[in-house]
């Protein structure tokens, strides 16, 4: 008797690594990928949720939703910041899929990313997990729809931060983060206090260490798979070779930090792993601790830093586990097996 398939909603802004934490996705036949929301972040939304689309449609799935989100972070919406947001082209490209060229694709879902939140929580109650590898603005968004949220969740799972240390988009802020801080502090503010779990974020001084290169993409390129998810990797190739060139442009070596498949297979790993109930279970490959934290929002060189209180001089209780470290190693060697293997039928 096969166990159930695990309930996954994934909220990402696609995005080289998100697209490789999407390939991820499917190719595990364990998890029921329940819904996509798109999150302008790296690209704007129309382009996130077009990306989104294509990479699943390069893989020959046309059947999981994809929901557009909001087109404006939170501060621009209730008009406390005006202007453009700025986005992550120089990073991921003007489509954000590098030099990749994604297929024509099927319209995305009327329904909205914050109510697709909603609606997932409510149809897979104590049983799905979210995962957030963009900025939080959907997931922020649907706390106003159903505050009760955080209790629906398993387990929430996020990519983003840094925490005492340099930044990667400003000299101490995370992209993600960065883009939408009122987002992330409300999502941790609202989760950590509710969850029946503590919320995990997974910041950059620890998915730095998951490294692609050259050598490992073709490690995956070698398998042998189906014609369909050999294009798939074809197209994440060219991706990668933009990734490479501005990482090396940006003094990293011709190399890509691939922070997002790491989030979402800890996540499943620790679905599989955690007992039903919410019983503490460790997070897969990581080094972990719990303390209070939250967001900057008002500092002038340090707007959308992540702070981490670890004197307890705030005297607040927990609401982050944060990933302090990763085995990078075996990562890679689970991230490379799954990718090469491919989508299973």
């Amino acid at each position: 008797m096969h166990a159930p398939k695990i309930p996954l909603f994934l909220d990402c802004d696609p995005g080289i690594d998100d697209a490789i934490a999407l390939g991820y996705v499917l190719c595990r036949p364990d998890v029921d990928l329940v819904g996509v929301a798109a999150s302008g972040g790296n690209v704007p939304t129309a382009q996130v949720t077009a990306n989104a689309l294509g990479w699943l449609a390069l893989a020959g799935d046309t059947s999981t939703p994809v929901h557009p989100g909001s087109d404006l972070p939170l501060a621009h919406l209730s008009g406390e910041r005006t202007g453009d947001p700025v986005y992550a082209d120089d990073t991921h490209g003007p489509t954000g899929a590098g030099y990749a060229q994604l297929p024509e694709h099927s319209a995305p879902s009327p329904v909205s990313a914050a109510q697709a939140w909603v609606d997932a929580a409510r149809a897979h109650p104590g049983e799905l997990i979210g995962v957030v590898i963009g900025p939080a603005t959907n997931l922020a968004l649907a706390l106003d729809i159903e505050p009760e949220l955080p209790r629906l969740v398993r387990r929430l799972f996020i990519m983003g931060g840094a925490f005492n240390y340099r930044g990667n988009t400003h000299p101490t802020t995370e992209w993600n983060v960065t883009f939408d801080p009122e987002s992330t502090a409300r999502v941790i503010r609202e989760f950590g206090a509710k969850a029946p779990v503590l919320p995990v974020i997974a910041p950059i001084e620890a998915t730095e260490a998951v490294v692609m290169t050259p050598q490992r993409l073709n490690m995956v390129l070698r398998y042998e798979h189906g014609a369909g998810w050999h294009a798939w990797l074809e197209q994440l190739a060219q991706a990668l070779k933009f990734y490479f060139e501005f990482h090396q442009w940006d003094g990293h070596g011709y190399l890509a930090h691939i922070h997002d498949p790491f989030v979402v297979a800890a996540a499943l790993a620790w679905a599989h792993s955690a007992p039903a109930a919410s019983a503490p279970a460790p997070i897969p490959w990581s080094r972990t601790a719990t303390t209070a934290a939250d967001v900057e929002l008002t500092g002038t060189l340090t707007r959308g830093e992540t702070v981490a209180d670890w004197l307890g001089r705030w005297d607040r209780p927990d609401n982050l586990e944060i990933i302090r470290s990763i085995d990078s190693e075996s990562f890679i060697a689970h991230l490379l097996t799954t990718l090469g293997k491919g989508p299973k039928a």
